[in-house]
């Protein structure tokens, strides 16, 4: 059996593995469209500042060590353009040459990921303006820091990846600020609770600009003013852009797969799409919210190991009737704000009932 597939990280490169331990004989192409195939997307932020401070400790694993331990036909740089159902092949891009290949399958798997949302704010491509999803953003970043020595960050979005990125500027010695559009950070959060996380980030002194959105960025010539629709304006040395994720679904939607109903790539209890011999996981796939039993999306890289472990199972059995399924994904979510650490499941969730919320003074402190 030959088996394509897309997209390496939780969901890809532990698929990859899985099968190989399951079948040692099966042909499996790993396509990666950037050059690492698997690192720690949740310790990004945390090289900033340096406490994680060798780049090397955020790699998971090399392509050659992939290649050399699993068998694994490794393909980084590669982007893949269009799948055709028909004859069932990829076509496949190679970044670096140029070069464009019909690679065939038997299965294929779907682990493109999430795109960082940027939405068309005037001036929004200044040099100065960063994004943090993957590797090559946090080298982008840390040669900004090295080169440019900026005092003042400004952070857009209050999301979990907003925190710990404001966090670790401040940590590294840069007056920061959040914006938020919405009235409080960390949107599953409910009023109380996001009350206190507000007062421990001042008390840091963080600045906050809440229920308050970017109208436009403006370069100067030593740095870049943020205008505010309450007509504030920001000066900022840095900016990153933490305003959230959306599934990559192209490759998906231009192969005429069905798309769920809130955006991400439809699949069923077996992780499988519309089409029976393509399977898809992880971020960009919508998954049932098993705290209010609705679709959701959740791009979290927990619930996308669990879901790769589960479809190599299936990808290799012939008997629909032996596949496994996936229940669903709770999305519970923590991360450190400082000495906080603030946790909840995300996703369009139920509220938590009254008796069930914590009384906690504004001032106190969690582990």
């Amino acid at each position: 059996m030959k088996i394509i597939i897309i997209g390496g990280v939780a969901g890809g490169a532990t698929a990859a593995a899985r099968l190989r331990r399951l079948d040692e004989q099966a042909e499996i192409v790993l396509v990666e469209r950037g050059p690492y195939i698997s690192f720690a997307n949740c310790g990004l932020p945390y090289h900033i500042s340096g406490a994680i401070a060798e780049r090397n400790k955020l790699l998971v694993t090399s392509e050659a060590g992939f290649e050399a331990r699993y068998h694994v036909d490794v393909r980084s740089h590669t982007e893949a353009l269009a799948v055709d159902r028909a004859a069932k092949t990829v076509t496949l891009r190679n970044l670096e040459s140029g070069e464009e290949i019909a690679e065939s399958y038997d299965r294929l798997l779907l682990s493109p990921g999430a795109e960082v949302l940027k939405p068309p704010i005037p001036g929004i491509g200044s040099p100065r303006i960063f994004t943090l999803r993957n590797i090559p953003d946090l080298d982008r970043i840390m040669t900004s820091l090295a080169n440019n020595k900026p005092r003042r960050a400004v952070v857009i979005g209050g999301g979990y990846i907003g925190l710990e990125v404001a966090e670790n500027f401040h940590e590294r010695g840069l007056f920061t600020t959040v914006v938020e559009g919405a009235p409080h950070v960390l949107a599953p959060f409910d009023d109380e609770m996001a009350a206190i996380v507000h007062a421990h980030m001042r008390d840091k002194e963080i600045e906050l600009y809440l229920d308050d959105k970017v109208e436009h960025f403006e370069d100067r010539p030593d740095h870049t003013i943020v205008f505010l629709a309450s007509g504030k304006r920001i000066q900022a040395d840095i900016v990153v852009l933490a305003i959230g994720v959306r599934p990559e679904v192209k490759l998906a939607r231009d192969a005429g797969l069905e798309l769920g109903a809130v955006g991400g790539i439809k699949v069923d209890e077996h992780l499988a799409t519309s089409d029976p011999d393509i399977f898809a996981v992880g971020d960009a796939i919508e998954v049932m919210n098993k705290v209010s039993g609705r679709m959701a999306l959740i791009p979290l890289a927990g619930p996308a190991n669990r879901q790769a472990r589960i479809v190599a199972d299936n990808m290799l059995s012939a008997n629909p009737a032996s596949y496994k399924s996936y229940g669903g994904t709770l999305g519970t979510a923590i991360l450190k704000v400082f000495d906080l650490a603030a946790a909840l499941p995300t996703g369009p969730a139920s509220p938590i009932p009254a008796r069930m919320r914590p009384t906690i003074p504004a001032a106190s402190r969690s582990a």
